[in-house]
């Protein structure tokens, strides 16, 4: 069946999502709301998503057997991050649809493959160059220069995987705190601020954007989101072109994050793309509270075959993350006026795993 030509899914149809945390956990609850059934699929016993779900299977992401037991209960699958092996997505598409296709994962899981794929959509990028050899990161560091950032080409995040290599540091000695791994060395950007855009596209091509956000990082982890950013009307023009573009070029239907850096160029600014989330995105969850539709129905609603909704602002809107420790300290938060606190109903409160979030909205 392909995914593009299944009819839309009626109340009461389930859809199956990939991973089982807190994005998972919130695209349930949306899809609940709307009156759709969710079956989540993930290796790990403690899922937070499992707690809000009406069915879970707890299997590896290579077991054929349950991933083909999982295809048969749902009507329509997507994912909640985008380190699902492709393998597994393509496995369950022979099935059922499952959206964004997994084209989408083969292009954005590969961070040169994904650069190589923003460049040729005429996009800016920073500098970057592949790092497979001791020769090639010699000829990458002449070529992208330093200060710059030697990356993992997969499964980075949240600052993993990651190292700097300075004027004066050794390159080879960052290559091995790696362990060699393949990698992509990109430089250094000096840049204003990051903002993002989230973008929803539906199976017939109809694109809604989200007011760009401006976040701010704590130990390479997403703390604060704020819109509107602080950016010019065309820079918000541009930004969400930019967004509009990818989602046309990956024929993506859902929802999907764009990182952005805004730097100067002369007397003006510009963006350059830092990557693309193929999933609903950590800087997007202001949209619960903050906005007519969330970004988590709005991307219930593309893959169940549905209209997509106009986002309304509500006004200014900031959203906090609780990373590790903070979420004991909830007291503050649940006396502050306008506050809205939303769990994610994990165990250990381990440092730099988030916990949680708090959205606040104020008048225009």
């Amino acid at each position: 069946m392909s995914a593009q030509r299944f009819s839309p899914l009626k109340a009461g149809a389930t859809i199956g999502i990939l991973g089982g945390g807190q994005l998972g956990r919130m695209l349930a609850q949306a899809a609940a709301k709307l009156g759709l059934h969710c079956h989540v699929y993930s290796p790990e016993q403690d899922s937070c998503a499992f707690e809000v779900v009406r069915r879970s299977t707890v299997a590896r992401y290579d077991d054929r057997k349950a991933l083909d037991a999982f295809a048969r209960d749902c009507d329509v699958i997507t994912y909640e991050f985008e380190n699902v092996p492709a393998e597994c997505a393509a496995f369950l598409k022979s099935r059922k649809p499952v959206l964004p296709d997994p084209s989408v994962l083969e292009n954005t899981q590969d961070r040169l493959i994904e650069k190589d794929f923003i460049v040729a959509q005429k996009i800016a990028v920073a500098p970057y160059a592949p790092v497979h050899s001791a020769s090639q990161l010699e000829a990458a560091i002449a070529k992208v220069g330093r200060p710059a950032v030697l990356k993992t080409r997969t499964l980075g995040y949240d600052g993993k995987g990651q190292a700097m290599i300075g004027k004066g540091d050794d390159p080879l000695a960052a290559w091995k705190t790696l362990k060699h791994a393949p990698c992509i060395l990109e430089g250094f950007v000096k840049y204003e601020r990051e903002v993002s855009v989230i973008t929803a596209r539906s199976r017939d091509g109809h694109v809604e954007c989200f007011d760009v956000t401006e976040n701010d990082h704590r130990d390479h982890i997403l703390k604060v989101s704020k819109v509107p950013a602080r950016v010019t009307p065309a820079l918000e023009k541009e930004a969400r072109r930019i967004a509009e573009r990818l989602a046309k070029a990956f024929d993506y239907v859902g929802v999907m994050g764009v990182e952005m850096f805004v730097i100067r160029r002369g007397k003006t600014r510009a963006l350059l793309v830092n990557e693309v989330a193929p999933r609903v995105h950590n800087s997007g969850h202001w949209t619960l509270d903050g906005a007519s539709v969330s970004q988590f129905e709005q991307h219930i609603r593309a893959v169940a075959g549905w209209p997509l909704a106009k986002p309304v602002r509500r006004g200014r809107a900031e959203m906090t993350n609780l990373i590790g420790a903070e979420v004991h300290d909830l007291e503050s938060w649940l006396a502050l006026p306008g506050a809205s606190i939303h769990l994610y109903g994990k165990g250990e409160a381990r440092p730099g795993r988030k916990m949680g979030h708090v959205t606040r909205v104020f008048s225009k």
